[in-house]
């Protein structure tokens, strides 16, 4: 098994460390005796204890100032569209709909696939419920994300659901209107602010671009207030294109240590504390107002918190730091989009690949290493095979899918980042397995249509998704096949 670096083994010992503490400190037996005090106003305290802390708040909550950061980047566009052509954005409480697969150029999100057609929009629900359309998708696979501040979900919209086309509303944790003739479902949230994600599946073909337009026009997300009660169309491939945001290898970064003291209260506000988290909000609430009072010790927080993003998160991006331990090297995780407290979790998916699904809606897997535990890279060449009747066990679809080493696409001629359910050419051994060839260089012509190239000489990640998987996939009765090293 993959060890953790020892700074995460550290933390992790620190963080449980203080949460028995709190168990030992607020006993269930107590709460009758009224309640507990918590930090007093105006108190001294020293620059070391506020570093601890800083560190601590930074980690806990950089997946929330993530997703808070995405509804303030967007604010004040105009109109749905493509940033730099390629990327759905869209104002507030309003929906960006691809009609195509993404754009291998992308940045805004870490770990994007090529096996659906998406559309983004973030939501605030503390200035208006929002309406979501389902069209008819009729066999087609398909599901919509719909996360909190947390990125925990809090819908269920999708063909494992059996959703039936619709309007479906979304509201606040304290929203007391009235629900519209015409809505199928209201869904709550516990947070104001969240976000969206429609994905829906495409094959790999002209036909099948053509055949998923009618169904992508009638995918949307709007106020409420302009709800009329009629299904909204629209023609996705002719969204106007915003300038791009200044580009990197790496993902756009969400989370400024800079400013992340100044977001706090607002993230406070907006995620209102979990069953035994009050205590947490209670420190949290006196650090940021230790921050507003404090230049100095708002310095020290500031520096902590880049120290953190070193030493602590930036780790994180590699998926072989953290997740439940699989054979072969192999690591999954078993609550995504439903972290609720499991704060370490929670930041490590939101580094390395937020935005991840329910697990009963997608099931993933995740590889650094080969089967010896040697770091995969394009210098050498691996082969994946799936034995007869072990392909990944799924009721919609699966994909094995190549991340250079900040998770996005590596670029490649045959434009290929991913194999599986999609691609109607793969071809079986002869006795039944499926081998997938993974190498910079063609593993020759005979075998081109099983190949996923790899970046030359450069470390990469793959990634195997299960959409809608079956209960193997999901108990450990199914694990991926081990990377071998070919040459």
């Amino acid at each position: 098994m993959t060890q953790l670096p020892q700074r995460l083994n550290l933390f992790a010992l620190s963080l449980m460390g203080a949460l028995a503490t709190t168990c030992v400190l607020a006993p269930q037996s107590f709460a009758s005796e009224g309640s507990v005090s918590g930090p007093v106003a105006n108190t001294k305290v020293t620059e070391p204890y506020v570093r601890m802390m800083a560190r601590e708040a930074y980690f806990w909550g950089w997946p929330m100032a993530n997703i808070f950061n995405r509804r303030q980047a967007f604010k004040d566009l105009p109109e749905p569209g493509l940033m730099g052509g390629i990327v759905p954005v869209a104002p507030i409480n309003r929906l960006s709909m691809l009609s195509d697969y993404i754009d291998p150029a992308e940045r805004l999100v870490a770990c994007p696939n090529q096996d659906v057609v998406y559309g983004a929009g973030s939501i605030a629900l503390d200035l208006e419920p929002v309406v979501l359309q389902v069209p008819d998708f009729g066999s087609r696979f398909w599901v919509y994300q719909v996360v909190d501040l947390r990125s925990d979900s809090f819908a269920e919209l999708g063909k494992m659901y059996d959703t039936k086309p619709g309007f479906y509303l979304l509201v606040g944790p304290d929203w007391k209107g009235e629900v519209p003739a015409g809505i199928t479902k209201v869904f709550r949230s516990r947070t104001n602010t969240g976000f969206v994600i429609p994905r829906v599946f495409q094959d790999d073909s002209a036909v099948d671009r053509a055949a998923i337009q009618p169904s992508l026009s009638g995918v949307d997300m709007y106020p409420l207030s302009q709800f009329d009660g009629k299904v909204k169309h629209r023609d996705w491939a002719k969204l106007p294109k915003f300038p791009a945001q200044a580009a990197g290898s790496g993902e756009t970064k969400w989370v400024m240590p800079e400013k992340f003291f100044d977001e706090l209260p607002a993230l406070l506000k907006d995620a209102k504390p979990l069953p035994g988290e009050e205590a947490r909000y209670a420190q949290m609430a006196a650090l940021a107002a230790i921050a507003k009072a404090d230049p100095q010790l708002k310095a020290a927080m500031i520096d902590e918190a880049k120290k953190a993003d070193s030493e602590v998160i930036d780790p994180l991006l590699q998926f072989r730091n953290y997740g439940l331990q699989l054979p072969d090297h192999w690591s999954t995780i078993s609550n995504g989009a439903a972290f609720g407290t499991d704060y370490f979790s929670r930041t490590a998916v939101a580094r390395s690949n937020i935005f991840v699904n329910q697990q009963k809606e997608t099931k993933y897997f995740y590889q650094d290493l080969d089967k010896t535990g040697t770091r995969l890279n394009g210098q050498n060449s691996y082969t994946v095979t799936f034995a007869k009747g072990q392909l990944p066990p799924v009721k919609g679809f699966w994909s094995l899918t190549l991340y250079n080493e900040q998770h996005f696409f590596s670029p490649n001629d045959l434009k290929r980042y991913s194999i599986g359910t999609k691609n109607k050419s793969l071809q079986a051994n002869a006795d039944g397995s499926l081998t997938i060839y993974v190498q910079s260089d063609s593993p020759g012509k005979d075998k081109e249509t099983n190949w996923l190239p790899t970046p030359e000489g450069a470390d990469f990640s793959l990634y195997i998704r299960a959409y809608w998987p079956e209960p193997a996939a999901l108990n450990g009765q199914w694990v991926p096949p081990a990377v071998v090293k070919a040459n």
